[in-house]
C-alpha cells in the first residue's frame, strides 16, 4: 500500500476547503423535529442540540442519517466526531456503528442498520465479536469496499469482505473520540483520535481504491440482544485539492464500479492477532501448483540451456 500517511498530512480542517453541502454540525437545523435541511434520518435516529442519536442503548433498535447531495469530489476527506457509550460492561454491548460512501441511502437493512450488497465504501466501528473464535480485540475498526456482489457475514464480524482493519478503544471514552476517512488519487487511509492526545493515529491505508462520484454519505447504527448509544456529533467533509493526470480529464468517474486492486483476494487471507492480514496457509492444492510450476521452470530451464549448447556446438564445429 504504500508509506503511511503522517497525521499531519490530514486537512487541519481549514475552513476554506469544508464542504458544508456534505457537513453536519451544531448547531443542527431541525433538532426536535422530522426534518433536516441537506440530512434525511429513519428508524431510531432522533436528533438533538448536541448529538445525533442513530440508536439509544435499548435492544434491537437501528437508525441512520444521509446526506441528501451527492458527492462529486475526486478527492476527499471525512472527519467524524462520535461516541459510543453505554450501561454494558466488558462483551455485554453492541452492535456497532458504519460510515457509508454508497450508491444507496435510506434503505435499512442488517449491516449495522443499513443495507447489504451495497455499492461503494463502508467502514464499520464493530464493538461486538460475534465470532467467538477470532483472535481480534474488540473494538474492531474494518473497511470494505462493495460492487453488489458481497455480502457483510455478521457471524464473522465481516472477515472475508474485510481489505484492512485495527483495534481501537473507542467505547465508554470521557473524551471525544474522532475518525478521519481520506480518499485520494485511488488511495483510501482511515485515522483515528482516541486517546484524548489531538493527533491521528494510522488505522487503514490501501491503495487501489476505485470509488466512483455522485455517492452518498451516510451514518448508521444498529443493536440486537445486546446495545448502546450510538452517537454522531459532526461529519465534516473537506475537499482535497489535488492534481490529477492529463487522463483522468476523460474518464466519466460517475460511471467507475467500485473496486480495489489486490495481489490477493481477501477471502485468502487469515487473521492476525494485530488486527493485520498475513498470507493463508498451504493447503494441498497450493502446494500441488507450486511443485507444478516448479518442474515446469526446471523442464523450461533444460530445454533453453540444451538450445544454446547445441548452437555453440554448431558454431565451433564451422569455426574449425
Amino acid at each position: 500500500a504504500g508509506p503511511r500517511l503522517a497525521p499531519a498530512e490530514l486537512t487541519d480542517g481549514n475552513s476554506e476547503h469544508l464542504k458544508r453541502e456534505h457537513s453536519l454540525m451544531k448547531p443542527y437545523q431541525g433538532a426536535g423535529s422530522a426534518a433536516m435541511p441537506l440530512w434525511d434520518f429513519q428508524g431510531s435516529t432522533m436528533v438533538t442540540s448536541q448529538y445525533v442519536r442513530l440508536t439509544p442503548d435499548e435492544r434491537s433498535r437501528e437508525g441512520s442519517i444521509w446526506n441528501r447531495v451527492p458527492c462529486f469530489l475526486k478527492d476527499w476527506e471525512l472527519h467524524v466526531h462520535f461516541k459510543i457509550h453505554g450501561a454494558g460492561k466488558k462483551n455485554l454491548h453492541g452492535d456497532g456503528l458504519a460510515l457509508w460512501y454508497t450508491q444507496e441511502r435510506l434503505v435499512p437493512g442488517p449491516v449495522f442498520g443499513s443495507k447489504d450488497n451495497f455499492h461503494g465504501l463502508a467502514i464499520f466501528l464493530d464493538t461486538y465479536p460475534n465470532d467467538e473464535a477470532t483472535e481480534r480485540v474488540f473494538p474492531y475498526i474494518s473497511a470494505m469496499v462493495n460492487n453488489g456482489s458481497l455480502t457483510y457475514d455478521h457471524s464473522k464480524d465481516g472477515r472475508w469482505t474485510e481489505l484492512a482493519g485495527c483495534t481501537a478503544d473507542l467505547r465508554n471514552q470521557n473524551h471525544d473520540t474522532f475518525l478521519a476517512i481520506r480518499y485520494s488519487r485511488g488511495r483510501l487511509t482511515v485515522m483515528t483520535d482516541m486517546e484524548d492526545k489531538n493527533e491521528w493515529k494510522n488505522c487503514i491505508d490501501i491503495a487501489g481504491v476505485q470509488l466512483p462520484t455522485g455517492y452518498f454519505f451516510g451514518a448508521s447504527a444498529g443493536t440486537g440482544d445486546l446495545s448502546d448509544n450510538h452517537d454522531i456529533i459532526s461529519m465534516k467533509l473537506f475537499q482535497l485539492m489535488v492534481e490529477h493526470p492529463l487522463e483522468d480529464e476523460t474518464v466519466d468517474w460517475t460511471k467507475i464500479e467500485p473496486s480495489v486492486s489486490l495481489l490477493k483476494s481477501p477471502k485468502d487471507n487469515v487473521d492476525d492477532p494485530t488486527g493485520n492480514f498475513r498470507s493463508g496457509p498451504l493447503t494441498g492444492w497450493k502446494v500441488f501448483l507450486l511443485l507444478l510450476c516448479a518442474l515446469l521452470g526446471i523442464i523450461v530451464c533444460a530445454v533453453v540451456g540444451a538450445v544454446v549448447f547445441q548452437k555453440r556446438q554448431e558454431r565451433n564445429k564451422r569455426f574449425y
